[in-house]
């Protein structure tokens, strides 16, 4: 359950009709896949008009920008983030991390159409990115994501094995981060295996049950996906010192 504090975000999102999709651990903590984060990571609708909804969110808030950039469209579209602190009683403390456009992730409206919708008994609605775009937008550099990727996906999986749809197989080929697992998988499902194996080459190990062959695999993929998510924020990081520079603002 969303804690109370982040309850008052979420819900001060909601009543200023701003367009957000939730993403990051308070997201994994609502798929069962994390257990406490006091950060709230939004992704958002990248117009004025948004814009302006999220800056009442903001203000209703009480939330400061703690870092560059500023909350601009144009450092938004360029795929920066936006920190803010949160200073209302009922959200003091509260980080709110904001984005628009993520690293191999699809665009805001994609994300919507495929977004999570809790609607809570007291009437809160909350919007999530989808378990697929949210493992995608977890695949970064970072080594405290690589095992939410690995709990999001089983847990996906314990959740709907029973009756699965060829989506959510082909998801799990394509992401699941566990040996053992992608047996499995190969073995109930052998035809959509064939049929994945040229685009995600280590299912052939699957197929085959080579455990041990699979183990230095998986490393190497995630390896290769940590390289290009250093590459992704290089220039951006290099933007963000020259504008600290330039603002004379200092760390967090």
């Amino acid at each position: 359950m969303i804690p109370n504090p982040i309850g008052k975000v979420l819900s001060t999102l909601h009543t200023c009709r701003v367009r957000y999709l939730l993403m990051g651990g308070q997201a994994c903590v609502f798929y069962g896949a994390a257990e406490f984060s006091r950060d709230t990571d939004i992704v958002i609708l990248a117009d004025a008009d948004n814009i302006g909804r999220l800056n009442s969110a903001l203000s209703a808030l009480e939330a400061e920008c703690i870092a560059v950039p500023p909350l601009r469209l144009d450092y938004l579209v360029r795929g920066h983030a936006v920190h803010f602190r949160c200073h209302h009683p009922e959200a003091d403390g509260i980080r709110i991390d904001v984005m628009s456009v993520l690293r191999c992730v699809a665009d805001f409206e994609t994300l919507w159409s495929r977004r999570m919708t809790v609607e809570l008994p007291g009437g809160d609605v909350y919007e999530l990115l989808s378990v697929p775009d949210l493992v995608q937008a977890k695949k970064t550099q970072r080594d405290k994501d690589w095992p939410m990727v690995q709990r999001l996906i089983e847990a996906h999986y314990e959740g709907n094995r029973g009756q699965p749809n060829s989506e959510q197989i082909v998801f799990w080929f394509q992401e699941a981060r566990t040996p053992e697992l992608l047996v499995e998988l190969t073995r109930s499902f052998p035809n959509i295996a064939s049929g994945l194996v040229a685009s995600r080459p280590l299912l052939g190990e699957a197929m085959r049950g080579d455990i041990d062959a699979l183990r230095p695999a998986l490393r190497d993929e995630e390896d290769r996906i940590r390289a290009e998510d250093r590459a992704y924020w290089a220039p951006l990081r290099k933007e963000l010192e020259q504008l600290r520079h330039s603002s004379g603002a200092g760390q967090q």
